[in-house]
């Protein structure tokens, strides 16, 4: 079987669906072995477009897409894109085309080390060095960028290899289990839960991956503690919902800021230091933290949790749901939540009625605009000004229905 063939079927064994790009002679092989696949190739005008379109597939889907470029500029056009698909934890799968093995010892024209620009942008980065490799390659690589935390990975192709022929065929695909924590441990942060007096839940990105979100709801449904989300983390609680406290990450002093310093427990829920540092929620180091994600909570000096659930999330919140229907729910002391999301819903209600002539308000337009979105309708915003504007005005009934980088 040519080894171009054989990518392109791998691609298929691990349900690659899409593939965003620009193809170069590099890539020639490659795209013949694409024409009558189950891998639909999207032809982009701009490489950078590209990846972020298959940025935007990995983070609604949880599953990656291919992009894809040629050789030198090609690559560096997909790069942008690509660092900022890893740092937002969504899973990608980069693939470049590379000028033959037989002139990439020496200088050659738009010839580069693809490899090892692209290793600080992705979780793992590597070029197929001979044709039988291409299963083994593209397996990790999908895994990889799969596995908590989500990210891009890459693979580099040279022209050269994908003519050959290959003597094997696509790994068989096996999906694991996500274990949950130990029940000592689990137990350990109910004490914490059913003892506080004003607990509250900080939500990061991770929550609304892997069917969090639910289990998370049912929670807030039995107990009432309320949820801050990060920008990322947007609809992982219905905007109507009475524990909804809105979005952290903007000024220091802004209402669901102010119910995260009134707690006396907080629980981070999939939560990210990439998107809201601790130093600004917790700026002396002395909060009491539950950290409930995939992996080990990060080292920093205002991030030291006392209790660590290491697992699945969703099963995480099941086995402290369980809990409280074992065990009761205790009478919180919520007025400080209650206060931060009346203040908040009249900041958001507040441009309802503004018929304020010339310049148009942002908050107005951003009230606009969630009055005419349905529920799973979905906005993405850029980067600027407009982007806290958004981050703070507009609220998400379900999860991934609002996209901030």
């Amino acid at each position: 079987m040519r080894a171009s063939d054989l990518f392109v079927k791998c691609l298929e064994q691990e349900k690659i669906h899409y593939i965003f790009g620009v193809p170069g002679e590099e890539n020639a092989d490659l795209m013949l072995s694409l024409e009558g696949s189950d891998v639909q190739f999207v032809l982009c005008r701009h490489e950078q477009g590209a990846a972020f379109m298959a940025e935007a597939y990995g983070r609604l889907t949880g599953n990656p897409a291919g992009c894809l470029g040629t050789l030198g500029p090609g690559a560096t056009n997909l790069i942008t894109g690509v660092a900022d698909a890893n740092m937002d934890r969504a899973p990608m799968l980069v693939i470049t085309g590379q000028g033959a093995t037989t002139r990439q010892h020496k200088e050659s024209h738009q010839v580069m080390d693809v490899v090892e620009m692209y290793a600080p942008v992705t979780k793992w980065s590597h070029a197929i060095v001979h044709p039988d490799n291409i299963p083994e390659v593209i397996r990790k690589a999908v895994r990889v960028s799969r596995t908590e935390k989500p990210g891009a990975t890459h693979i580099e192709l040279a022209e050269d290899i994908a003519r050959r022929e290959a003597a094997t065929r696509p790994m068989a695909v096996r999906r694991f289990r996500r274990p949950g924590p130990d029940d000592k441990v689990a137990d350990r942060a109910f004490e914490l839960l059913r003892n506080a007096s004003n607990p509250i839940i900080l939500a990061g990105n991770g929550t609304i991956r892997k069917r969090a979100s639910k289990q998370l709801r049912k929670l807030c449904d039995k107990t009432g503690i309320g949820v801050v989300s990060t920008f990322m983390a947007k609809g992982c609680v219905d905007l109507d919902a009475d524990y909804c406290l809105y979005t952290i990450g903007l000024s220091s002093r802004d209402h669901a800021t102010c119910a995260v310093e009134a707690a006396d427990v907080i629980v981070t829920l999939g939560y990210d230091m990439v998107e809201y540092p601790p130093r600004l929620w917790n700026p002396h180091g002395d909060e009491c933290i539950i950290h409930i994600d995939f992996l080990p909570a990060e080292i920093d000096a205002n991030y030291n949790p006392d209790v660590e659930l290491v697992g699945d999330l969703a099963h995480t919140l099941w086995m402290l749901n369980e809990r409280f229907d074992a065990h009761g729910v205790p009478e919180y002391d919520l007025r400080a939540q209650t206060l931060a999301r009346q203040n908040m819903r009249q900041d958001i209600v507040a441009y309802k009625r503004d018929e304020a002539e010339g310049a148009i308000k942002p908050q107005k337009v951003i009230y606009d605009l969630r009055q005419a979105l349905g529920p799973s309708d979905i906005l993405l915003s850029g980067v600027g000004a407009h982007k806290m504007w958004v981050a703070r005005h507009y609220q998400c009934h379900e999860p991934n229905t609002c996209l901030i980088p």
